[in-house]
């Protein structure tokens, strides 16, 4: 049994679906081997792409800047996942990385969703000098001083240095070509708008945070002290850190070990 999870106040998960809710800069292809791990299980998995980026990486850099992708906003973006989990015959659950983190938050508050994983989520949560980075890194893809009709692309200098941080450059190299795409500058901002508050101390359906002791875009304690603010919560919150991890979670030598624990805690919902 997990932390925070009791005989009484285990969910009635039964669900066999999921809906996975992939973060910024980075295409759906990053589900590629989370999907098929799940499959296995005998869960009905779903990676939907964002609206606009339906496409493969290498075709979406091609179109940059792209004023489709520009426009994306969170708001729209939370409503899109919403109505894919309300065309479901089922309640799924709900597993989202970076920005796809916050947005299961959002759906959880709304009561969308059996259950919901926030893997290296984008936070609110102020730890003076680890906020600021988190700020400094994000600071250029807002593009305040550019037009929010163009998309912004993450250089591969900030992807190897934020994003797959620790990997050899071959590694970060090889994953920029398959993941990197192009993202809206106003969906970043709209992460420190009204449109991405939390209500912590709202009933919700459970929810686990993952971190990454090694992430240097959104530090373990930025997501540690999110955690924190769900005390006031009555339903399950649970945290788990991994050594070693960066941001790009998906292809650390380990990453069965992560998912290993997301699946084992599913299962303790039961």
């Amino acid at each position: 049994m997990f932390p925070g999870i009791s005989n009484e106040s285990m969910s009635k998960n039964s669900t066999k679906s999921i809906v996975f809710i992939t973060g910024t800069f980075i295409s759906n292809n990053c589900w590629d081997d989370w999907k098929p791990f799940f499959e296995s299980k005998g869960y009905t998995c779903l990676t939907p792409a964002w609206p606009n980026k339906n496409a493969s990486a290498e075709e979406l850099r091609n179109r940059h800047p792209d004023s489709a992708i520009a426009m994306n906003r969170l708001d729209h973006l939370t409503e899109y996942f919403a109505k894919i989990i309300n065309d479901l015959p089922e309640e799924p659950i709900l597993i989202g990385h970076s920005l796809g983190g916050l947005i299961v938050e959002l759906l959880l508050q709304r009561g969308l969703g059996m259950a919901g994983v926030a893997v290296h989520s984008f936070t609110l949560a102020r730890v003076s000098r680890t906020y600021f980075r988190f700020l400094k890194t994000l600071l250029p893809a807002m593009g305040f001083l550019s037009s929010p009709q163009k998309s912004y692309m993450i250089s591969f200098r900030k992807w190897k240095n934020a994003i797959a941080n620790g990997m050899t450059y071959e590694e970060q190299k090889q994953l920029f070509y398959l993941y990197a795409i192009p993202e809206s500058k106003l969906v970043i901002r709209d992460v420190f708008n009204p449109a991405a508050k939390i209500n912590y101390g709202k009933d919700r359906p459970p929810l686990l945070f993952i971190s990454g002791c090694r992430d240097k875009l959104i530090s373990s304690s930025l997501i540690f002290a999110n955690y924190e603010k769900y005390r006031s919560s009555r339903s399950i919150t649970d945290y788990r850190d991994f050594k070693g991890r960066n941001h790009l979670s998906f292809k650390h030598p380990a990453w069965k070990e992560e998912i290993d624990f997301i699946f084992f805690w599913l299962q303790g919902l039961r």
